[in-house]
Formats: C-alpha cells, sequence, structure tokens
C-alpha cells in the first residue's frame, strides 16, 4: 500500500509497507530518487549506519543484533518493515511502527511528512514503552545522479570535520579535516546539516536539519546519498542518546528545491 502527497509540481509516494519509505518524488515530472524496492528514501532506526558485529551495550548488559550487513548490523529494523498509516490528507500524512524483537526495548517510532510545492519536511520520533534505551534516527535518500538530462550532480558543503574511517568502515574515534571525495563518510556539522545538491541547469535542493551529522555516499555511479543522521555511525556505542520516558528521541529534515 502506498500514500501519495502532492502540492503544486511536487509529487511524493510513501510506500508503508516497505520500511516507510518514500518510493518516489517527482517535481515537475521529474524523478528526483534511485527506483527500486531497496531505494527511494528509507527511515534509520533505531540505529543508523553500521553497529559494530551487530552489538551494543546499554549499562552492563550486551545487546547482539542480526547481522543483516556482515560483518555488522545496518540501518536498523524500520526500512524493512511495514508501517501503520495514522493520517493522511492530499499534503501531509503520518505513520508509526512498533519496535519489537530482536530490539531489547518496547517503543514506538513516528514519522511525519509535510509537502509544499517547493518543499517536503521529514520528522521521525522514538518514544519508549518503558525502559530507557540508547537510539538513532536519520534518513537514507538515494538521490539520483543523473536526472536523465544535463550535468551529474555536484555535493556542496562545508563540515567542520570528518570522521576518520578505519579499515572495517566505522570511525576510528578520531577526528579530522575534511578529504575530498568519493565519499562513504561521516562528516560532523555542529551548527546542523546543511548540504546542497546541484544539478546544474535543472534542479537544487538543499538538505537541512538540526541534526549534527551526516553521511555523504557517492561510491555508486547510480546515486548520491545524503543522511542527516542524529549520531555518527556506530553511534549507539560511542555517542550513545537515551529515549527516556520524559525524553523521546526526534529529528526533522527539510528538502527545500529551487528551478535553475
Amino acid at each position: 500500500m502506498s500514500t501519495q502527497l502532492s502540492a503544486g509540481g511536487a509529487e511524493l509516494t510513501v510506500d508503508q509497507d516497505n520500511g516507510c519509505r518514500i518510493s518516489s518524488l517527482r517535481i515537475d515530472g521529474t524523478e528526483l530518487l534511485r527506483q527500486g524496492a531497496h531505494f527511494g528514501a528509507f527511515p534509520m532506526v533505531p540505529w543508523c549506519g553500521r553497529m559494530a558485529d551487530g552489538r551494543f551495550q546499554d549499562g552492563g548488559v550486551v545487546h547482539q543484533m542480526p547481522l543483516n550487513h556482515p560483518p555488522h548490523a545496518l540501518h536498523g529494523f524500520a526500512r524493512d518493515a511495514p508501517w501503520k498509516r495514522a493520517v493522511a490528507g492530499p499534503t501531509e500524512a503520518a505513520f508509526t511502527y512498533d519496535l519489537t524483537e530482536p530490539w531489547p526495548y518496547p517503543g514506538r517510532v513516528t514519522q511525519t511528512f509535510a509537502l509544499t510545492e517547493d518543499s517536503v519536511t521529514l520528522a521521525l520520533g522514538i518514544e519508549t514503552y518503558g525502559d530507557s534505551f540508547p537510539a538513532q534516527a536519520g534518513w537514507h535518500p538515494w538521490f539520483l545522479r543523473n536526472l536523465g538530462r544535463g550535468e551529474d550532480a555536484v555535493i556542496g558543503f562545508e563540515p567542520a570535520w570528518q570522521e576518520e574511517r578505519g579499515a572495517d568502515h566505522l570511525p576510528t574515534g578520531r577526528r579530522i579535516d575534511p578529504l575530498p571525495g568519493p565519499w562513504d563518510d561521516c562528516f560532523g556539522m555542529p551548527y546542523g546539516v546543511d548540504v546542497t545538491l546541484t544539478w546544474p541547469g535543472a534542479l537544487e535542493v538543499r538538505i537541512t536539519s538540526r541534526a549534527q551529522w551526516v553521511v555523504v555516499y557517492d561510491e555508486q555511479p547510480e546515486a548520491v546519498c545524503v543522511e542527516p543522521q542524529t549520531g555518527p555511525p556506530n553511534g549507539l556505542n560511542t555517542a550513545p542518546r537515551l529515549v527516556t520516558p520524559v525524553d523521546p528521541l526526534e529529528v526533522t529534515t527539510t528538502w527545500t528545491w529551487r528551478r535553475l
């Protein structure tokens, strides 16, 4: 089942049965996202990126997650699960997903979409039904490198640092000056994520968020990924953010486009 939103020349489709991902985002009829069951733009919940060996520690307890990207666990469970539609209108929609085994803590994730003719705002919230637990949230959009006309997308951003990446593709804990691409890397933007994708002569999309971390992945010829998230890869172990009964985890991102 899918939910379609439209505003002006913008059309957005949410596939709630396949991870509540944006399966299509069209501006004036032009598709922005790589198509396919594993692509589009999906939520990363309850962690983002790689978790080392699929394990994280909460207090004195070590929890083992399935190794869906051996030797690590990747991007959480929400992208592979059906979500429930809570509300939907012409330009806005909301969906929920209940955290279940093998995640060891009961909780609920809510994702909302708000579309205008020149932007879409996405929001994720994680709440607990019981004990506090560490979690992360973010998005993994696969933007097409080429829109089928004109030049390839150009990535523009000014991060404060880059997380040094080890041979295991995990951050080493050392912050370095940003290196030139291609990237499969996490960057720190302490004043908020602000990344621009420009398809010269066609379209510009600015991706912003109050989140302070972004992963940029552009090693595949078909697409480029700009992933705002609440912590770095393996962050449940290195930079845990607790979801508590009085302090849910909430994050938003806005994608704003401009015709060139």
